[in-house]
């Protein structure tokens, strides 16, 4: 066997089939396309959701609600987070630059400090804002809030 006596399998490489060229292909008159509509004209494309001119779905449904362009989105961070933070490095004083650096907030987050879990320690810890319950958890516990 050699490169200049290389061939693919019978029956593996087939012709492209070419329509619209006589009726003696048996592609021809039609092309493939059926009889008259809009799919058997050129430049045809179907739009998105399109129905068959059935009234669509997203237009059948109701509209509701609205987008708040004035929400403020805050990155949640529990008391539990809080108090390993501070086990794990040993902190009296959390601030903003040490929940970033933990990786519990992005660098452009607000961030908010809910109540879920225990504080057993007294910590300052700084923050954008804080729920009633955690600000009172943590005062409780002996720290000190500030709100920046």
């Amino acid at each position: 066997m050699e490169l200049s006596n290389l061939r693919p399998a019978v029956g593996s490489v087939t012709s492209k089939t070419r329509i619209g060229r006589g009726a003696g292909s048996g592609k021809g008159g039609t092309s493939t396309r059926g009889h008259k509509g809009a799919k058997s004209r050129s430049g045809y494309s179907r739009k998105i959701g399109f129905e068959g001119g059935q009234m669509p779905l997203q237009r059948r449904l109701p509209k509701f609600g609205f987008k708040n362009i004035n929400r403020v989105e805050y990155k949640a961070v529990n008391l539990a987070d809080l108090e390993a933070l501070a086990a794990a490095r040993s902190l009296d004083k959390i601030t903003l630059d040490d929940l970033r650096a933990a990786g519990l907030a992005g660098k452009r987050q607000l961030v908010k400090i809910l109540a879920n879990g225990a504080l057993t320690r007294a910590l300052a810890v700084e923050a954008n804002a804080f729920s009633k319950t955690a600000e009172k958890a943590i005062v409780d516990a002996g720290g000190s809030i500030s709100k920046i």
